[in-house]
């Protein structure tokens, strides 16, 4: 069943004008003061607070919409967790991606034990449909004792070295982070992940060799289905 195109109910702004902003947002990382300035050049009188009520009210329904990769047995699963200050106190954010780079999915948590890595796991399996072939982490024993738990078949690595696409994948929200000034609440970092990262997915070709014209051609799908899903489309 097709879902229902996105309501621009009640905003007086155009959804081609809404749907660019809240792309800038998620796509590079900009403050939103940064594209409320990038929007003003362009003759477009907007606030951040506005900004930042289209990005979350219209990121969700954005990303709901965009297509998710198809799991296979075949995919590796690489996880870590990356440790997050919010109002001074310490929280991680635990991540999965597969081996073109691909995140399956992200959950901010306060514990860094085996509850915590059991409670991702049983989130993958759920989302995923099935289990990976493999599954790479750091040495943390906590993934040893989870995925004994829940998918005590699955082959398991755990090696510093093997994960650093793991461990990379966790830079883009650095980025973020610096940008935004850290984030106020662990619910705040767990929908921003959400959007942030399907929109990542969408608009970043996966980890293969690609030409440049193969790379401009993957730009201009992704860009005419993001106006696709945003309700725009020409």
């Amino acid at each position: 069943m097709s879902q229902p195109s996105v309501s621009y109910k009640r905003h007086r702004f155009p959804p081609a004008i809404i749907a660019h902003a809240v792309w800038l947002y998620f796509r590079f990382p900009l403050s939103l003061r940064l594209v409320e300035e990038m929007l003003l050049e362009r003759g477009i009188a907007v606030s951040y607070e506005t900004l930042r009520r289209w990005a979350m009210k219209f990121g969700r329904d954005y990303a709901r919409r965009l297509k998710r990769k198809r799991s296979s047995p075949r995919d590796i699963w690489y996880l870590d967790e990356v440790v997050v200050s919010i109002g001074g106190k310490k929280h991680w954010l635990w991540r999965a991606v597969d081996q073109d780079g691909y995140i399956l999915d992200e959950i901010v948590q306060t514990r860094r034990d085996t509850k915590a890595a059991s409670r991702l796991l049983r989130r993958l399996l759920k989302r995923q449909g099935c289990p990976p072939r493999r599954m790479i982490t750091d040495k943390l024993g906590s993934y040893t004792a989870a995925r004994r738990q829940i998918m005590p078949a699955v082959e398991h690595r755990s090696h510093k070295g093997l994960n650093n696409r793991a461990e990379n994948s966790h830079l883009p929200l650095r980025r973020r982070e610096r940008a935004m000034q850290g984030f106020r609440s662990p619910g705040g970092l767990q929908r921003f992940v959400a959007i942030f990262s399907t929109v990542r997915n969408h608009f970043v070709p996966a980890r293969s060799r690609r030409s440049a014209l193969a790379t401009h051609l993957h730009r201009l799908d992704t860009m005419a289905q993001w106006k696709g899903v945003a309700g725009i489309a020409a």
